[in-house]
């Protein structure tokens, strides 16, 4: 147990267990759990029962609707271990039953459902209506063992935006084809229907090209990032088969999800360069690796006619695997430093009547996209396409802000919202320190939930241009799958209902139906994250004793003013009967605090838990501590695996931290623990601002600053923890006598850029 804090997590039979009996005591369909929120619901009188005894009718000859019948059998028995027979044709006598019909007027994704206490009805025009009026019904029920009560109502609901998206990066880390599954599976519970697949990029080439085999022999693997002098890792990496993309796609249909790639030209392609140096940029076509960096790289694809053979060669092969109208071309961050200075390239250019590097990536926009446009697809690419010249059907995908959807809507072409940071999953969800490796800007679940698409400055005609919204899942700190789905939900579910739902939502709500959709999370073995329920702590030291102050985030806490903390401290797991956190408690060393957030009756958070020990109060973790700047802050761990139980908080471009409040007055003693880190990080002319050299010793220092960082530094050497991999407490040192309490800034001194050195605590005490 790392600083006496941990977070005590359900094994996967207890998580099990739990998702039929956790909220029992919620009401049978306010808090129901419907993500998004209809359209439309008219109450009605008294309630529909749920039980073995129901019988599923759907009509004859018509596979849509025994599909979504049969899709909501297979979830009921999931999550209330219901089986329910089902029949061909109308409904006769008494029996209570549950219809599936085809009726005119509804939308592509609309559809109708009425509650009777006799009878429920589900009804619309379309496959992908009858399946999502199969997942509203499936939602309406809570989840309990053996069923229970529909409230009789009418439900009359369509989307608000026809694109509701997520992307998947699946080149910076792979993610099986079980997991794409998994994924495609609850988005389709959101009612999300297009998944982003960004398959290329600088670190790896994702998808199995069978005229270009180098592609993935060569391109889909490399050798990750490693401290200098530390032993070497092996290859990593991995694709997708053809046959096995051919299988998502096809489930993907079942779950009205479109796949829609992405291959990045003519930037973000130093993989595809890797197993073909020929069509780089660079004169010599020098023998790349597949970069082991994140950031913004500078390899682009050449202008050569059999560069572009090469590239429509990939995409007719990308065509015949992906049927989505729309295959996206990345487009973005292509430096054109290698343009410039390439004298091929420029002799091409000048061949093509071209005058700068700009005007060659219209060229190249140009040219993929009308190659698509007559293979009958539309081309979307990342708002740097977005120059003169650009095709009338292609959809620009807007990062910088909504600025570029606003000019691509009034210049006729259609643009989905996709903005950094609002829409930037990997940023952290809260300050918690159960937040896995990401950036630290926090981007909430109400942040994510309060974004808004509609742009009241334009007209009708151009707000149609708006196909709708996407939130990007960029896992370059998102190693394993499970923590792809803590990042991607519950903030997927936000944007559901900002991309279904009318404008007029409701953030307390919204907060009571995570409840239920969380149970059913767990029935699926989901890592959802409960961030926004979860429970934030604060120690002191005081005359012996530990004060301890718990408290929920700011934003759940005003939204859910009826919200309680219960805790224990004999060991056993906080129940309502639990005693009521009101106040900060003074505790004993050795006491263990085990507390939950209840919402009404019912558990929303995981367990929190904290052993109190002779460190707690005076020890601070670099989540706890202040960085100095947040210039490219980020959490991060040991890239070697076996990293603490939470990252290190760090500005890379600026590793410094400040110790709030250290009382001196004893001259106290001060222990941190550091851990080295590899510097692979690609930022251009901003890695020369980056303070480095400064070291007085061969491996460098911890400087301690005492009220300001440039203040005379007290230093203690880093050779102790140079040459170890993971992480070092370095040797003590006694702080001098100073009156009252003083700010302490914490700052590595290095002789070089790599490796970078990150702290992970730091304690001033006795």
């Amino acid at each position: 147990m790392r600083y006496g804090l941990s977070l005590v997590r359900q094994s996967r039979a207890a998580v099990q267990t739990a998702a039929l009996a956790l909220i029992t005591a919620l009401p049978p369909a306010a808090h129901s759990g419907v993500i998004p929120a209809p359209a439309h619901v008219n109450p009605g009188s008294g309630s529909f029962r749920v039980d073995a005894t129901v019988v599923l009718h759907m009509p004859p000859h018509d596979h849509d609707a025994e599909t979504a019948v049969r899709y909501l059998a297979h979830m009921w028995s999931r999550t209330n271990g219901l089986t329910l027979p089902m029949r061909v044709g109308s409904a006769r006598g008494h029996t209570p039953t549950i219809e599936f019909e085809r009726r005119s007027g509804y939308g592509e994704e609309a559809y109708g459902i009425e509650v009777t206490p006799q009878r429920i009805t589900v009804s619309a025009s379309s496959a992908a209506g009858l399946f999502y009026g199969a997942v509203t019904l499936w939602q309406l029920l809570p989840v309990r063992p053996g069923g229970g009560l529909i409230l009789a109502q009418t439900i009359t609901d369509e989307p608000r935006y026809p694109w509701r998206g997520l992307m998947l990066d699946s080149s910076r880390h792979f993610q099986s084809p079980a997991f794409v599954r998994s994924m495609i599976d609850w988005m389709a519970w959101h009612k999300l229907n297009v998944l982003h697949w960004h398959l290329t990029d600088d670190q790896g080439w994702r998808l199995e090209i069978r005229k270009y085999p180098r592609l993935t022999s060569v391109g889909a693997w490399r050798i990750p990032a490693s401290v200098p002098g530390s032993a070497k890792p092996g290859p990593y990496g991995g694709f997708y088969t053809q046959m096995q993309v051919r299988d998502i796609v096809a489930f993907a249909a079942t779950r009205h999800v479109q796949i829609v790639p992405e291959i990045d030209m003519p930037g973000h392609a130093q993989a595809a360069l890797a197993a073909y140096p020929e069509l780089g940029a660079i004169d010599s076509h020098p023998i790349l690796p597949v970069s082991a960096r994140w950031g913004v790289h500078s390899h682009l694809f050449n202008l050569e006619p059999s560069t572009f053979e090469f590239l429509q060669n990939v995409l007719d092969e990308v065509l015949q695997l992906f049927p989505s109208h729309y295959i996206h071309i990345g487009g973005d961050e292509a430096v054109k430093d290698e343009w410039n200075a390439s004298a091929t390239v420029q002799a091409r250019a000048r061949q093509l009547g071209i005058s700068d590097a700009n005007a060659m990536q219209t060229y190249f926009t140009q040219k993929i996209s009308a190659y698509l446009s007559a293979k009958g697809r539309r081309a979307v690419g990342w708002d740097e396409i977005m120059q003169p010249g650009l095709a009338a059907d292609a959809v620009v995908m807007s990062w910088h802000g909504a600025s570029a959807a606003h000019a691509a809507a009034i210049g006729g072409n259609d643009a989905v919202l996709a903005p950094d940071p609002g829409l930037y999953l990997d940023h952290r969800q809260s300050p918690l320190a159960t937040e896995p490796p990401g950036r630290v800007p926090i981007l909430s679940l109400k942040n994510v939930y309060e974004f808004e698409p509609y742009d009241p400055a334009l007209s009708d005609a151009q707000q149609r241009h708006i196909l709708g919204l996407q939130a990007e899942l960029w896992t370059e700190h998102m190693q394993t799958e499970r923590r792809v789905d803590w990042m991607a939900l519950p903030r997927a579910a936000a944007l559901a209902e900002v991309g279904w739902s009318p404008r007029q939502r409701s953030w307390p709500d919204f907060l009571k139906r995570l409840l239920p959709m969380f149970a059913r999370y767990r029935a699926f073995g989901i890592n959802y994250a409960d961030s926004e329920f979860g429970i934030e702590s604060e120690y002191a030291l005081d005359a012996g004793a530990i004060r301890v102050t718990l408290s929920n985030l700011p934003e759940f806490a005003s939204a859910m003013p009826e919200a309680s903390i219960r805790y224990t401290l004999d060991g056993g797991a906080p129940t309502l009967g639990s005693m009521r956190y009101s106040q900060p408690l003074d505790l004993p060393p050795g006491t263990q605090i085990r507390a939950a957030t209840f919402l009404g009756s019912s558990q929303a958070s995981r367990i929190f838990a904290a052993h109190l020990d002779s460190h707690t109060g005076a020890r601070r973790t670099s989540h706890q501590l202040e960085l100095c700047s947040d210039r490219v802050g980020l959490l991060l761990e040991p890239g070697a695996g076996g990293g603490p139980d939470a990252p290190f908080a760090l500005d890379i471009m600026n590793p410094c931290w400040i110790y709030r409040g250290a009382d001196l007055t004893r001259g106290p003693r001060f222990t941190a623990a550091v851990a080295p880190l590899p510097f692979n990080y690609e930022l251009g002319a901003d890695a020369a601002k980056i303070v480095v050299g400064d070291a007085r010793g061969v491996e460098g220092e911890l400087e301690i600053h005492i009220d300001g960082c440039e203040s005379p530094p007290l230093t203690l050497p880093l050779a102790p923890a140079a040459m170890r991999d993971g992480i070092t407490t370095l040797p003590a040192y006694r702080l001098p006598k100073l009156a009252g309490r003083h700010d302490i800034c914490l700052r590595f001194a290095r002789p070089r850029l790599d490796p970078m050195w990150a702290l992970d605590w730091a304690e001033i005490g006795e």
